[in-house]
Order: structure tokens, then C-alpha cells, then sequence
């Protein structure tokens, strides 16, 4: 345990992205992909009542279709690392490239038997200016959750960190991420998701200026090597985008030689 423990610790004095934005719209279970398998995901969302005008020069929100390509590979029973590829489909048709993030991420492997899954994950990466303003940022990410019977529940405390960019001076920032599901059926669960930018953490900005999305949602097993989620936000502030879709599906391709 000391190495990664170690680890872990020497990641989180690094800290975060402020916020998902609306690319990668998902609270993080614990559980990594497995040893020798490769994990490709498409996260797709669609704003379809966002910003309209910007003071910050980034592009509005609105009307704006979210793709973000990751892959993510499982090295041991302990880390996995993943990398984004973000994209967006402008109001006019024309496809932007957005940016690039790494994730590597540790856990704590099951044969410990800790009452609750522990991970951390961290993502370092750069987003052009259109569309964050805050271009070099680092997340890091614990990750608590626990499956009770035909209900789970997922707590994300992130902190955020911008490197380059107006919240450069910050310091850290406080972006918790929520999770709720019950199993309905034996391959469907339906829940709750909760994602928040409160602002840095030596004092929470007003709430006007957070944001705050709940977003009711469902996934759906379509086999082992399946993942399907689907959801619809619905901001609650002004500085949230008021209304979106969004979708993940996923597919792990196992190594022949494991």
C-alpha cells in the first residue's frame, strides 16, 4: 500500500480543472478498468438552452454538440490511464477541435476490503481559448462510492486548478460531483447525477456565479463489455447552462493474451 498511498498523496498536492465543462458530463465510479483491457468511450451532449453571449471571449453554449473521445487502458489492479480527445459541433455545422486531457488514476484494489471503493484520479490538460478560458488546468479527483443492495452512491469532492487563464489566481476550487442509482431491474438502474463549481475553497463565490446542474439519469447494462448512460441536465443558477442531453457509450476490448 505505501507506493501508492505515496502516490496519491504527491497527486493531490497538484490539483484541478475547474469544472467538467460540458465534455465529459459523468460523476466517477471506483473501479478501474481491468489489467490488459482497453476501454473506448464517446461522451455526446447537446446544450439546448446555454449561454447566448460571452464576456470572457469563449464561444456561447448554445446550441452547441459536445464529443469527446476517451480511451482509457488498465496497466494492474491498481492504475489505469485515460486520454480525451474533446470536439465540438458549432450551431453553424463547423466541427471544432477543443483540446486534450491525460487521466491516470489509482485505486484501492478490492482484495483490501475497505467498506467503501477508494480511488483518485487526476486529468492535466489544455483547451484552446474559444472555449475555456482557462487553458492549462489539473483536476484532481477523489472518488468514494458504495453499492448497498440495488442502490449505489458515488461522492466526487473535486479540486480544480487553472495554471493559465483569469482563475490562475484562485488557488484551489471546490466542484463536487454527485451520484445516486437504484437498480430498477436486474439491467436497468435509474438515479440522480449533481455537478457543482462553487469557486475557490477559501470562500465559495456567490450563488448566482456557481454552477449547479442536477441531472436525472439512467443506465443501462447491454452486456460485460457494454456501458450506456443518458441523462438530462437542468441548471439551477445563472452561470449554469439551463438545459442539455447527454449520452456515454462505451465498449472494452479485451487483450487476447490476458
Amino acid at each position: 500500500m505505501r507506493p501508492l498511498i505515496l502516490a496519491a498523496l504527491c497527486l493531490g498536492c497538484a490539483a484541478g480543472l475547474r469544472a467538467q465543462g460540458n465534455y465529459e458530463v459523468q460523476v466517477y465510479g471506483s473501479d478501474l478498468v481491468p489489467k490488459g483491457v482497453t476501454m473506448t468511450e464517446f461522451h455526446s451532449n447537446y446544450t439546448i438552452n446555454g449561454s447566448k453571449t460571452t464576456t470572457d471571449g469563449t464561444l456561447p453554449t448554445n446550441h452547441q454538440f459536445h464529443e469527446t473521445l476517451e480511451i482509457t487502458h488498465g496497466f494492474n489492479e491498481w492504475f489505469e490511464c485515460g486520454l480525451y480527445q474533446f470536439s465540438s459541433i458549432q450551431p453553424d455545422g463547423s466541427w471544432e477541435w477543443v483540446g486534450t486531457h491525460i487521466r491516470p488514476r489509482f485505486t484501492v484494489p478490492d482484495r483490501y476490503k475497505l467498506p467503501v471503493g477508494l480511488s483518485i484520479s487526476n486529468e492535466i490538460g489544455y483547451q484552446r481559448p474559444l472555449f475555456s478560458a482557462d487553458t492549462w488546468t489539473w483536476e484532481i479527483r477523489p472518488i468514494v462510492d458504495k453499492k448497498i443492495g440495488k442502490l449505489y452512491l458515488a461522492f466526487n469532492p473535486t479540486l480544480d486548478k487553472s495554471f493559465h487563464g483569469p482563475s490562475k489566481d484562485n488557488g484551489l476550487e471546490f466542484s463536487p460531483n454527485v451520484k445516486f442509482s437504484y437498480d430498477v431491474t436486474k439491467k436497468v438502474a435509474m438515479g440522480m447525477e449533481y455537478y457543482g463549481a462553487y469557486g475557490p475553497v477559501t470562500g465559495f463565490n456567490p450563488l448566482r456565479d456557481q454552477e449547479q446542474q442536477f441531472l436525472p439519469a439512467v443506465d443501462i447494462d447491454f452486456g460485460k463489455n457494454w456501458e450506456f448512460n443518458f441523462g438530462v441536465g437542468i441548471g439551477v443558477t445563472q452561470a449554469t447552462d439551463h438545459l442539455l442531453v447527454k449520452a456515454i457509450l462505451g465498449y472494452r476490448f479485451h487483450n487476447k493474451n490476458n
